[in-house]
């Protein structure tokens, strides 16, 4: 130690920056072992100290946080905990404005770097075109006008606080056990290809990647597509999984018939058509996808089988 600088002063300008997750699921619990080594993490739960997650946060080398986004009083002890946020917390299942994030917003530090996770649905139905970020935005329903109110409520933060925001638009989010299986033992019929729609996907696990290069790479206030290099439609894609897991394929109907037989919310996701570009990950943040089609990722299921 150099002579007049005390051991107190050492150990903080050697300590690890701090680095916030919310909402730390499936893809946060992949994010984790990315990060560890470099931040001091805290992951948010809205479960006890008592509960199982907060053991496998811990297991996982993070420090779990309770807070829970709907309550405000919870939410003002994440103030100050970190300048490096990751925001993977859905909105609420009602209403058009994500209440949670306006909560969080409220709290954020001056000069902080946000990466929230959004959704490709804020395009809306785009008719299978091919496009990247600058397309303006047609969200189609509640639930994509949700992810809308949180991408401009942080924008206006960014603003007003002098914050970096990075937002990644992600599409279905698969891995090896985040498959349509169930559907398929079940028949849920597909649409007949004239009346299908493109969908986009991305693995998990290159989800995870995907954030931990936005965090060092993202250039300032900028919007990236992480989806990987699929062209398929629909149907097109449960048949790759059905034949994989030798499964029957899925029956295809018109959309007429289909009308009659699936949810609102399964038809509401076969009724928008569009195909991601994403080369601003690939050049921007140097992204190399582990599973660059969903085919490449089936076929580390066979070999690891």
């Amino acid at each position: 130690m150099q002579p007049g600088i005390s051991k107190a002063s050492h150990t903080v300008k050697f300590a690890k920056p701090r680095c916030l997750i919310i909402g730390c699921g499936d893809v946060g619990m992949r994010l984790l072992p990315h990060l560890v080594d470099r931040f001091r993490v805290f992951a948010v739960t809205s479960q006890g100290a008592d509960s199982e997650r907060f053991a496998k946060l811990r297991a996982a080398g993070a420090i779990p946080v309770f807070a829970d986004l709907d309550q405000t009083d919870t939410v003002k002890r994440l103030a100050g905990l970190a300048k490096t946020i990751i925001h993977l917390a859905p909105p609420r299942s009602d209403g058009e404005i994500d209440v949670r994030t306006k909560h969080l917003a409220a709290i954020l530090p001056e000069k902080a770097h946000l990466v929230y996770i959004s959704t490709t649905g804020v395009y809306g139905d785009c008719g299978g075109a091919q496009f990247d970020e600058t397309r303006t935005l047609n969200p189609n329903n509640p639930r994509a006008k949700r992810r809308v109110s949180a991408e401009n409520i942080l924008r206006e933060w960014a603003r007003r606080r002098s914050g970096i925001l990075s937002i990644l638009r992600v599409p279905g989010i698969y891995a090896a056990d985040r498959l349509p299986i169930e559907r398929l033992r079940k028949g849920t019929p597909a649409l007949i290809e004239c009346d299908d729609v493109y969908t986009n996907h991305i693995h998990a696990e290159d989800l995870a990647i995907l954030i931990k290069l936005a965090i060092f790479r993202a250039q300032p206030n900028r919007v990236y597509h992480a989806v990987d290099d699929s062209d398929l439609k629909m149907a097109d894609y449960f048949d790759q999984v059905a034949d994989h897991f030798q499964l029957p394929r899925a029956p295809r109907l018109p959309r007429v018939e289909l009308e009659k037989q699936v949810s609102s919310m399964l038809l509401s996701f076969m009724s928008e058509s569009r195909r991601l570009q994403n080369q601003r990950i690939k050049v921007e943040l140097g992204a190399r996808l582990i599973f660059p089609t969903v085919a490449d990722a089936l076929k580390q299921i066979s070999d690891q089988a």
